[in-house]
């Protein structure tokens, strides 16, 4: 979408009345739901979200101290839209996708940081004049825009003959690139954050995307295009299981949105990114992140368009056949901001205070990420995980119930856990993956056929382990049968050697596919032998005392993808229990 395209220009109006965030204008029509509107002398920008009568109620997402009944709003004829192009690559965004390189430590309300408009990228053109494109069709590519590289695409619902292309050279994003079928195409656009960008078709995914964190790819994984939710109170890791991810996952590019979280630790991300080598691409991991921080001390009804803004630029990338993760820290903020707003308007409570329609604007949210076949015929995805932070850890509070509902995963964090420095503390209790079919079907067409089984029996071993440490804890470890004090060992050693991860250290902090399974195998190998032994009448007590050290310790001494030498501890420790008798 062009800057000018649909674009009405409704005379100014007068404020009514302001409260917080809300701002009540006089209608003067030429205004439509979801209108952006510049309210007040500074002209801050906000959002009309209810009509009603004569009046209309706009939502501000700037500071709104100083306005004052009879000051002018003037609605801009368009719908909150951000500017997608290649400059967002490897840049800091605020909530409406403004950058905030270079506009100081603060930013006070009616301020605007703009792009660098001068600022040039290197096209090569992809089509001929005279060519027949059609919507989705890359016509062009522009480099020096991330490891990726950006495509510059036909928009939606335009087509026809090239009747002008730019030859290869420097472009800068507002510059024509080409002209389409008398549309004329530049390399940035205006898209409205509110609305799905179109697609071909939405298709099932059978590939999972690799993480590196053991847990999840071994027992909870995730499919492309697939959703996400990662509940936990305070302390139990959320942030730095979702730094994790956005530093080790195997997706193209990464957009990472800090909804309503503490200054501090959205500092953290950005410094950690910015040192970060990258290893796909040795570069910077920072160059195909886009950052859109909205912290706690920034305005509040920003953080309900943040959410909206990075699933908008994960499709733009989508739409150029690239697989996108979106990391939403936290959605409980967003959430937060919807039930204060609604509070305001005087809105009809529901439970805890939150909006009515709360479950439907997680789920309208979470709909946006699929695997899917692009208009231009190409295959990308966007997946989207998202943190909750229920208050107090109650998991049954509304948003982490709603959250259950609509999401394909769930990686519920046990404090529990943490509290004994098991991290990722994601509770296999309490967890689930709905794509453990689809995934099992792609992992026997890559060449893993025993993928399913070996999760079936990690699942196990943690299940019996569960049970019986309810028993231990009444009677005592030494009053149960050796073969479920095996039970006990396996489940400690695929706790300690497997599911425990190390995000600071070196080998552990990333762990390949091969690895994972590498380690699996190994640890369920030992409880094997280990309860072969005991039915043997090997004493219960003779096989605890064996040092599993070597066993324990190959997470962190073998490299990320170093399978063959996690092999041969297993070996090791199967060689020295069959020199174990009775």
């Amino acid at each position: 979408m062009t800057e000018s395209e649909g674009t009405r220009r409704p005379a100014a109006c007068r404020i009514l009345r302001v409260t917080g965030p809300l701002v009540e204008v006089e209608y003067t029509g030429g205004t439509a739901m979801y209108d952006l509107v510049s309210i007040g002398p500074a002209g801050l920008p906000g959002e009309v979200v209810a009509i009603n009568g004569d009046v209309v109620t706009v939502q501000a997402y700037e500071y709104t101290g100083g306005l004052a009944p009879g000051q002018t709003a003037t609605p801009q004829g368009r719908p909150l839209s951000v500017r997608l192009g290649p400059e967002l690559l490897g840049g800091i965004f605020d909530g409406l996708l403004r950058p905030l390189s270079g506009a100081g430590d603060w930013l006070m309300p009616g301020t605007r940081p703009a792009a660098d408009e001068k600022r040039s990228w290197t096209f090569s053109p992809l089509a001929a004049r005279g060519e027949e494109v059609f919507e989705g069709q890359a016509i062009g590519e522009i480099r020096g825009a991330g490891p990726t590289g950006v495509k510059v695409l036909v928009p939606p619902g335009c087509g026809g003959a090239v009747e002008r292309i730019s030859d290869a050279g420097k472009l800068t994003v507002d510059a024509v690139a080409a002209v389409v079928g008398g549309t004329e195409v530049t390399a940035g656009a205006l898209w409205p954050v509110r609305q799905p960008r179109p697609v071909r078709e939405r298709v099932d995914s059978h590939e999972a995307l690799n993480t590196g964190q053991r847990v999840v790819d071994l027992l909870f994984p995730v499919a492309r295009g697939s959703t996400v939710a990662v509940p936990g109170g305070f302390g139990t890791g959320k942030t730095m299981l979702l730094q994790q991810i956005a530093k080790w996952c195997d997706a193209d590019v990464i957009v990472y949105v800090g909804c309503g979280e503490r200054g501090n630790e959205m500092a953290d991300v950005i410094t950690e990114l910015a040192e970060l080598q990258d290893p796909r691409t040795g570069g910077r991991l920072a160059d195909r992140t886009v950052t859109i921080a909205n912290t706690s001390n920034m305005p509040m009804m920003a953080r309900e368009a943040s959410v909206y803004t990075g699933v908008t630029v994960a499709e733009y990338f989508r739409d150029m056949g690239l697989d996108v993760v979106v990391i939403a820290d936290s959605t409980s903020r967003w959430a937060e901001a919807l039930r204060e707003f609604a509070s305001r308007t005087g809105a009809l409570p529901a439970e805890e205070g939150y909006p009515a329609g709360l479950a439907s604007a997680i789920a309208a949210f979470y709909e946006r990420a699929a695997a899917v076949t692009t208009l231009g015929g190409d295959r990308g995805s966007v997946t989207v995980i998202g943190a909750v932070s229920p208050p107090g850890g109650d998991m049954t509070e509304p948003v982490t119930a709603h959250t259950e509902r609509f999401v394909r995963c769930l990686w519920s964090l046990d404090r529990d856990l943490a509290y004994a420095r098991h991290y990722p503390a994601v509770a296999w209790a309490g967890s689930f993956s709905r794509d453990v079919p689809v995934l099992a079907a792609g992992h026997r067409g890559a060449g893993d056929p025993g993928w399913q089984r070996r999760r079936e029996r990690v699942g196990a071993v943690l299940e019996e382990a569960d049970r019986l440490a309810d028993l231990v804890d009444l009677i005592g470890i030494a009053a149960l049968p050796a073969r479920e004090r095996m039970g006990v060992l396996a489940g400690r050693l695929v706790r300690e050697g497997v599911l425990q991860q190390s995000a600071l250290s070196e080998r552990d902090a990333y762990c390949g596919p091969e690895k994972t399974a590498a380690l699996a195998d190994a640890v369920l190998a030992v409880a094997d032998r280990c309860r072969a032994l005991v039915d043997s009448g090997v004493p219960a007590a003779s096989v605890e005392e064996i040092d599993f050290g070597p066993l324990l310790r190959a997470r962190e001494d073998t490299g990320p993808h170093d399978a063959a030498r996690v092999a041969a501890r297993r070996d090791a420790m199967l060689a020295r229990l069959g020199e174990v008798r009775s």
